[in-house]
């Protein structure tokens, strides 16, 4: 059911966990891909800089990313990460009573708060999975938010069961941020033009690891993107961006993206059979994890998060996710023998406060 706003700290995220003295540790607090950019990606960017002089043109990249899903130009927004996509939204769209789907990355949540938006929430519960029921959704929510797969819970939802938040008069704004670690990205919505209201968000930070360059973008009909356009500024994805997002979504991006997803798939699956294996101490992951990352329940997450930063590694807090609880952490996936040293040092911290 619809929840009340208030509570969680909406601006905490996971680079918090690693700032400063956090920088010599272990780091499963963020979800990007390690070992990236690769060293292609980098030369491309890095050809770029010859141009600076000159203003973007993202042209061929809208292209580029429009023909990566099929669909016209017209319906592709490029902008400077997923962030800046969310602040757009709730600034341009004309809505009257906006619904976030929780637990989620609380970003878009934040975005409409700052524009003035009164927020109702639909929190999804750990005993079903977290799994999304349309029917939690107020009939009257003219515009729906939700992650696939959702940050943190990892939690892919069927293609089918979100296009039935889809109806005249409502948006239906699906994240799909970590879309792109998903093997074959099952259940993507971003080439589907016969969903009424949908705008899909897209992010090149997690999978390529250019957070610091700051690029995603949108697909979404063409009267909502020109709207989204209009309120943004004047060259708003800088050039080095604009050829990131180009090389991403040529072949040889998609390509690497797939390796990637299969890469992470076998590595999530050890990981959470590691962490399986700590179920005597209260250990538990969340639903069928489809991301790069698992959300774990973990009893007296707040001073074992403490311990394991003592011990090495860095992990994010849950309990600034609305719904979930002080019981929560979220955790990257990374290669098997730092999934090892990771779940080794969880039991000794769980062994030691038990």
């Amino acid at each position: 059911m619809a929840g009340p706003v208030g509570g969680p700290d909406l601006r905490h995220h996971g680079d918090a966990e690693v700032r400063d003295d956090g920088e010599k540790l272990t780091d499963l607090a963020v979800n990007v891909r390690t070992g990236t950019p690769p060293s292609w990606l980098r030369e491309h960017i890095a050809g770029s800089l010859d141009g600076l002089a000159a203003y973007p043109d993202g042209r061929a990249a809208r292209a580029a990313v429009a023909a990566h899903h099929g669909v016209p130009v017209e319906r592709v927004l490029l902008t400077a990460g997923a962030a800046e996509a969310f602040v757009l939204l709730a600034r341009a769209l004309r809505v009257r009573r906006p619904v976030v789907v929780h637990p989620q990355f609380t970003e878009p949540e934040a975005a409409l708060e700052d524009a003035g938006h009164a927020v109702g929430r639909v929190l999804l519960r750990a005993s079903d999975g977290f799994r999304l029921d349309p029917a939690l959704v107020p009939h009257d929510a003219d515009l729906v938010v939700v992650g696939n797969p959702t940050n943190p819970t990892s939690v892919l939802h069927p293609a089918d069961v979100l296009r039935q938040l889809a109806r005249p008069g409502r948006f239906l704004v699906v994240d799909e941020a970590f879309m792109d670690a998903v093997q074959g990205e099952r259940e993507s919505l971003a080439g589907r033009t016969d969903v009424p209201g949908l705008v899909v968000l897209r992010s090149l930070t997690k999978t390529w690891g250019l957070a610091g360059l700051r690029v995603g973008y949108v697909v979404a009909e063409p009267e909502v993107v020109a709207e989204l356009e209009r309120a943004q500024p004047l060259w708003p994805v800088s050039s080095p961006a604009l050829v990131a997002a180009q090389a991403c979504v040529s072949a040889r991006g998609a390509a690497e993206a797939a390796d990637a997803a299969d890469a992470v798939a076998a590595d999530r699956g050890y990981l959470v059979g590691l962490l399986r294996g700590l179920g005597p101490y209260g250990v538990s992951v969340a639903g069928a994890a489809e991301g790069p990352f698992v959300l774990v329940r973990v009893p007296g997450a707040g001073v074992v998060r403490e311990r394991l930063r003592s011990a090495g590694f860095a992990v994010r807090r849950g309990d600034t996710f609305p719904g979930l609880g002080a019981d929560w952490v979220r955790v990257a996936v990374r290669d098997r023998s730092t999934s090892d040293s990771f779940v080794a040092a969880l039991a000794g911290v769980l062994r030691t406060a038990g």
